[in-house]
C-alpha cells in the first residue's frame, strides 16, 4: 500500500482541565487559584498534534464520546491537520478529562481523573489494520492494551516503525506492557521504567538491558536532568535546556511528538534527542499542554544560545 501517513498515533488524547495554584485548595481554605486553562493533552494524541504541528502527516486512533467534550476532542486534533477519521465513537458522555493542578512555585502537577476513565478502550475489532500499515511510524502510549499489541505486531509485520512512549514508573512493569516493550522498535521511556523493566538500577546498564527484549533505540527521559539514549552503536546523554518554567504538563508527550519528527526525516540519534529536548523546554514556559509548542525559529534560537554537544556514558557515568 502507497504511504500516506508519516504517523499513527494509537493512545490518548485528553481534555485538560488546567489550574495553576500556589497551594491546593482544601474545603476550609479554597482559595489559592492563580490561573485557569482549558487545554489539550494526552500522551499519543500530544505527540501526533505536535508532530503535525511540524510538518508530519498524521492519523490518531481512540475512543470519542457523543457529547460537547467528545467533538471538542475532535476538533482540537482536526485544527492542526491530524486526521482523526478512525476515531471510535463510544455512546455517552466524554471520559477522557482530566483536572491538572499545577504547582506555581515549581510547576509540578498532581492529576484528578474523571470517573470512567479509559472505560471504554479500542479494541483490536475497533482497529483498520490497512489504515495502520499505511503508516511509516506507529506511535504507542500503553493505553488500549490488546488493541495496541495487535496493532503494533502489524506493523512490525508491514515493515514500519514501532515507537513506545512508556510512562514513568516506580512498579513493577506487568506482562501486557512487556509485551509491547517486545514488539517496540524504538523505546521512549519516563524515569524509573527501564530499571523496573530490567531490574539495572544503573540507567546505561537498564538501557543495554532494554535492548535485549526486543528495541533497538532506548531513550530515557529523566526530566531536568535530560535524556539518556542506547543503541547497539551509541550511548549518549542529552542535556536539558534551561528555560523559566511554568508548567511541565505534557513535557515528555511533547518530547515524544519532536522525536517522531526527527524519526520521520531521518535525522542521526543525536539531532532527534536534542531538537526533541528543545522542544519539551520551550513547551514549558506556558500554561497548559499543547499551548506552548515553539516555533522551528524558537527552537532554533534556544539550541545556539546553549549549545549542548552529547556526553558519552564513559564522560557522565560517576
Amino acid at each position: 500500500m502507497e504511504t500516506r501517513l508519516d504517523v499513527v498515533g494509537l493512545g490518548l488524547a485528553i481534555v485538560d482541565v488546567v489550574l495553576r495554584v500556589d497551594r491546593m485548595p482544601k474545603w476550609e481554605d479554597p482559595r489559592g487559584l492563580l490561573d485557569f486553562t482549558l487545554a489539550d493533552g494526552g500522551p499519543a494524541g500530544t505527540a501526533c498534534f505536535v508532530a503535525s504541528t511540524f510538518g508530519l502527516r498524521t492519523g490518531f486512533v481512540d475512543t470519542v464520546g457523543d457529547d460537547d467534550l467528545g467533538e471538542h476532542r475532535r476538533r482540537s486534533l482536526g485544527r492542526i491537520g491530524v486526521d482523526t477519521s478512525r476515531l471510535v465513537p463510544r455512546e455517552g458522555p466524554e471520559d477522557h478529562v482530566v483536572v491538572v493542578y499545577v504547582d506555581a512555585s515549581t510547576g509540578e502537577r498532581v492529576f484528578s481523573f474523571r470517573r470512567g476513565f479509559l472505560s471504554r478502550p479500542v479494541t483490536i475489532d475497533d482497529l483498520d489494520r490497512a489504515y495502520i500499515e499505511s503508516a511509516r511510524i506507529l506511535h504507542l502510549d500503553g493505553s488500549h492494551g490488546a488493541a495496541a499489541l495487535a496493532a503494533a505486531r502489524w506493523m512490525k509485520e508491514s515493515g514500519g516503525t514501532v515507537v513506545l512512549d512508556a510512562a514513568a514508573t516506580s512498579h513493577e512493569v506487568l506482562e501486557p506492557a512487556r509485551a509491547l516493550v517486545a514488539e517496540t522498535d524504538v523505546l521512549i521511556c519516563g524515569s524509573g521504567f527501564a530499571p523496573m523493566l530490567t531490574g539495572e538500577k544503573d540507567v546505561w546498564r537498564a538501557g543495554l538491558a532494554a535492548l535485549d527484549l526486543g528495541p533497538r533505540v532506548v531513550v530515557q527521559t529523566e526530566g531536568a536532568r535530560g535524556s539518556y539514549t542506547v543503541s547497539p552503536d551509541a550511548e549518549f546523554h542529552t542535556p536539558a535546556y534551561e528555560v523559566d518554567v511554568v508548567d511541565t504538563t505534557g513535557a515528555g508527550d511533547t518530547f515524544h511528538g519532536a522525536y517522531l519528527v526527527g524519526l520521520a526525516r531521518g535525522w542521526d540519534l543525536e539531532r532527534c534527542a536534542s531538537f526533541s529536548s528543545a522542544v519539551a523546554a520551550l513547551h514549558c514556559t506556558v500554561l497548559g499542554n499543547r499551548k506552548g509548542i515553539p516555533s522551528m525559529d524558537e527552537i532554533e534560537t534556544l539550541m545556539a544560545a546553549q549549545p549542548a554537544g552529547k556526553q558519552t556514558a564513559a564522560a557522565t557515568t560517576p
